[in-house]
């Protein structure tokens, strides 16, 4: 899996202490892991201070626009509960180190609340706007772990709020008196242990996928969210709705060769690892799946392989190594801890995975790695083709 290449990137960072109570018992938001990794950095506070205002603009340029999208809610085993429409309005002000990026997500309201007539024009849509993203903002909350060039990025969410409001939205609508959570629909945790985001942009299109992990306080799945959104004022893209196992898991067997690059948390982040990586998913005579994963640095010359051996129920692959695969529809997963407590609890740090398979030979993954108190300190990003 991509959490043991990415466990040899960042071997080489120095680790702070571990300190496993602190991760339940402190709110992650309250600390700054990019102070940390400045002083570790091998280039300069100039070079830094450089990079942060370009990289902060390029990321403003590479969110902006009217975004069309699809909201999917699958629970910790890869089971749909609901798909609502979405819309998100981003625009920016400022110049220089003021430039901010502003954002509003609309949620298209159900059938209930809206004109007989189905026009979506006649809609109506609840509006929700989302924290200012600045250098204030990407440095002391969001930690954002941002590719340029591969256009992708990995941000930390400070609430759950934004994603509670679509939920209750698009069940409930305007008859939410708040007395009671919509039935068969777990709603997130007040104060999740971990809300990560992990956004790829598509290779073809004007598309992205944006995918969230969030996280129970005692550190195991509550829920995983996709938002599948293109920039246009067209239809929104959708996935494909089957749900056979099948389907879901047959696109990522094979052999598939490539390339990763890891960067410290922050918009000034450099880079501070690459590899080349083969990764081989088969299927054995008793249908568990194999997974041998190879790692090569580059300049070290220094290889790793990995062969675990998975579990599969449904859409989830449990790996021998305490790691899960859900699978999802539209040549996505998403990866994970089993426990995030236990990793914690033996001072290891923990990695969360999305992969997006757009055609069939080629896919993108990103992964975001947490020290053993929760705090996000880089990102990996891969492009890897089937051979």
């Amino acid at each position: 899996m991509a959490s043991i290449q990415c466990s040899v990137s960042v071997s080489s960072l120095p680790n702070p202490n571990p300190n496993p109570k602190r991760f339940f018992s402190v709110n992650p938001l309250n600390h700054n892991p990019i102070a940390i990794f400045r002083s570790r950095a091998s280039s300069s506070s100039v070079e830094d201070a450089a990079m942060s205002i370009d990289n902060l603009h390029r990321f403003i340029h590479l969110n902006s626009g009217k975004w069309n999208g699809s909201f999917y809610q699958f629970d910790s085993c890869g089971n749909m509960l609901q798909q609502l429409s979405t819309k998100l309005s981003a625009t920016s002000y400022g110049e220089d180190q003021l430039m901010s990026l502003i954002q509003t997500l609309y949620i298209k309201q159900p059938s209930s609340s809206t004109t007989i007539s189905g026009n979506d024009n006649d809609a109506e849509w609840a509006e929700y706007k989302i924290k200012e993203t600045n250098m204030f903002t990407v440095d002391k909350y969001q930690q954002i772990g941002f590719f340029p060039s591969e256009r992708a990025f990995a941000l930390r969410y400070q609430t759950a709020g934004m994603l509670e409001t679509v939920l209750r939205q698009g069940v409930l609508g305007e008859d939410d008196i708040g007395e009671e959570s919509p039935r068969n629909l777990k709603l997130p945790s007040r104060r999740p242990s971990v809300v990560c985001e992990n956004c790829l942009y598509s290779l073809q299109r004007d598309m992205r996928v944006r995918a969230f992990h969030i996280l129970e306080p005692k550190g195991t799945v509550d829920m995983l969210i996709l938002f599948l959104e293109e920039r246009n004022d067209g239809s929104p893209p959708l996935l494909d709705s089957s749900r056979d196992v099948k389907d879901r898991i047959i696109p990522f067997l094979g052999k598939w060769k490539g390339h990763s690059i890891t960067k410290r948390s922050g918009v000034y982040g450099s880079t501070i690892a690459k590899a080349d990586t083969v990764v081989l998913h088969e299927m054995d005579d008793i249908g568990q799946l194999i997974q041998d994963v190879t790692s090569t640095s580059d300049g070290e010359n220094v290889t790793t392989n990995v062969h675990w051996t998975g579990t599969i129920s449904d859409y989830l692959v449990t790996f021998d190594g305490g790691y899960q695969m859900i699978l999802l529809p539209g040549g996505m997963y998403m990866g994970c801890p089993c426990d995030v407590a236990k990793s914690v609890a033996e001072s290891k740090s923990f990695h969360l995975e999305f992969c997006w398979l757009e055609t069939p030979d080629k896919r993108q993954r990103l992964v975001r790695t947490y020290d053993v108190q929760g705090l996000a300190v880089s990102s990996t990003y891969f492009l890897e083709t089937k051979l």
